[in-house]
């Protein structure tokens, strides 16, 4: 890397905190975010969690300069304060994706928002096609590691892009999410996810290349967003809710209502253990 480039990413990542940190105080004024606990991130079909919280308050992106609307089907886009199983929580409704044209910096940039209204917890969620095949549709997968084959790089961290270790997902909240999903009879395991850029569905050959290389499940989010929240010194655990059995595995044709349809049915099951874990939190 020039000198010239490495200053330039050094100036780029000043912009992004200083654009989140402009956000993220709007947002607290504006929803009156007192010391969250968790800031949770709602994939395809789960933003039934939002009927579980208290003192629901929300503001769209659109109505935040610096953030692009939300265009994808089940994904609303907007940030949301509340109370949830007795601890208070942002959430974030909907996601920016990388497949609708946007950048990395601007993908993730609702992550740096987040950690400036100071959550020391990022839980992530998303719909997944089922690669392992004991894998159920509606079964929850709580992510151990990632395969990142969406081939675009995350904004450096000036000095710190190099540091840190490597495991981006915490043991210990993995752990919880687990003894959560059990505590409320939710069927759950740990897989590994692998994150491509989409929009299309992956063809039965990627399918079997994934499945070879030890995916156990595969969407089009997240792997950015838990980079980032753990390079910004955010304790981070995701969660898969298996929407469809991947191209390949079930034989049948795919459709993104389909996958809309099956995270909301199983949306109360996942609401149960996201309460049941932010409630277990100290």
């Amino acid at each position: 890397m020039s000198v010239a480039s490495g200053a330039g990413e050094v100036r780029q990542t000043v912009g992004l905190s200083h654009a989140a940190e402009g956000i993220a105080a709007i947002v607290r004024d504006t929803l009156e975010v007192g010391e969250a606990r968790c800031a949770i991130v709602l994939g395809s079909g789960l933003a039934g969690l939002v009927s579980r919280m208290e003192g629901v308050r929300t503001v769209p992106f659109g109505e935040l300069e610096g953030l692009p609307e939300a265009t994808v089907a089940g994904h609303r886009g907007a940030f949301i304060a509340g109370m949830l199983g007795g601890r208070e929580v942002v959430a974030l409704s909907g996601r920016i994706h990388l497949y609708e044209g946007h950048s990395a910096a601007v993908a993730t940039l609702p992550i740096r928002i987040m950690q400036a209204l100071g959550a020391p917890i990022l839980l992530l969620s998303n719909a997944a096609g089922g690669i392992r095949r004991s894998l159920g549709l509606g079964e929850l997968m709580v992510i151990a590691d990632h395969l990142d084959f969406q081939w675009r790089k995350g904004v450096a961290l000036s000095a710190k892009r190099l540091q840190g270790s490597a495991v981006v997902y915490d043991a210990d909240l993995r752990r919880r999410l687990l003894a959560s999903a059990v505590a409320t009879g939710a069927r759950a395991s740990e897989g590994v996810y692998a994150a491509v850029l989409g929009p299309s569905f992956e063809t039965p050959a990627e399918i079997r290349m994934l499945e070879r290389l030890g995916a156990d499940a595969v969407g089009m989010s997240t792997a950015p967003e838990a980079r980032l929240g753990h390079a910004l010194g955010m304790r981070v655990a995701a969660m898969s809710c298996v929407t469809n059995k991947a191209a390949g595995i079930s034989g049948e044709k795919l459709s993104h209502a389909e996958v809309l349809h099956a995270g909301m049915a199983a949306a109360e099951m996942f609401s149960a253990v996201v309460e049941e874990f932010v409630r277990g939190l100290e």
